[in-house]
């Protein structure tokens, strides 16, 4: 296995040995500083929030709907954990339950999701190619949107929006779903802080 040496080869001259460590050093100095913007935007996000809310289906039946999300920071970003649990009328439930963490992107309020690991253990976004969301997330004011793009095998695609934005108590949940561009879905809640 070879090793990674952190410092410069001696055989450069002085001054490319002093541009290499300032760079380096700059490097550092800018992840430092994206990383301590992105916790900036979000401390006021984290925290436990859940609630409710009836959803009418194509078929003119309504289910309702369990839901909470935990907003948490992590060493590089933050992460979001979500579930929704369906309650149908005849008495049937099922929960779905999604994990994604964040990392700051290069532009200011805008993360991208680290949803899988390499071969070499770095998380990196999944391939919408292959049937897996692509996902990311911003930041806008008081407003935390999460935003998931599926494509299907024919093409189509299917764009989902979950706007949290902070209210008194908790947090206003809007959550619109689109296919081929077209409204398919809406439901809007308020998720009280537990």
């Amino acid at each position: 296995m070879r090793s990674i040496a952190l410092s410069p080869p001696c055989s450069l001259p002085e001054t490319s040995r002093f541009a290499l460590w300032a760079f380096m050093a700059l490097s550092v100095l800018m992840l430092s500083v994206q990383s301590a913007l992105g916790s900036e935007l979000l401390d006021k996000f984290v925290g436990s929030y859940s609630g409710s809310a009836e959803v009418e289906q194509i078929d003119g039946t309504v289910e309702k709907r369990d839901m909470s999300v935990v907003i948490r920071e992590t060493s590089k970003g933050f992460e979001v954990k979500w579930s929704t649990a369906i309650r149908r009328a005849d008495g049937d439930s099922k929960t779905k339950s999604y994990k994604i963490e964040f990392l700051p992107s290069e532009r200011d309020g805008v993360f991208a999701a680290a949803m899988q690991t390499n071969v070499f253990g770095h998380t990196v976004q999944m391939n919408p190619m292959k049937g897996e969301p692509y996902v990311w997330a911003r930041v806008i004011g008081d407003t935390l949107t999460i935003f998931s793009l599926y494509v299907a095998e024919n093409g189509d695609y299917l764009m989902q929006q979950y706007d949290r934005s902070l209210a008194e108590g908790g947090l206003d949940l809007e959550f619109s779903l689109h296919r081929n561009g077209k409204p398919s879905r809406k439901v809007s809640t308020f998720l009280t802080r537990d």
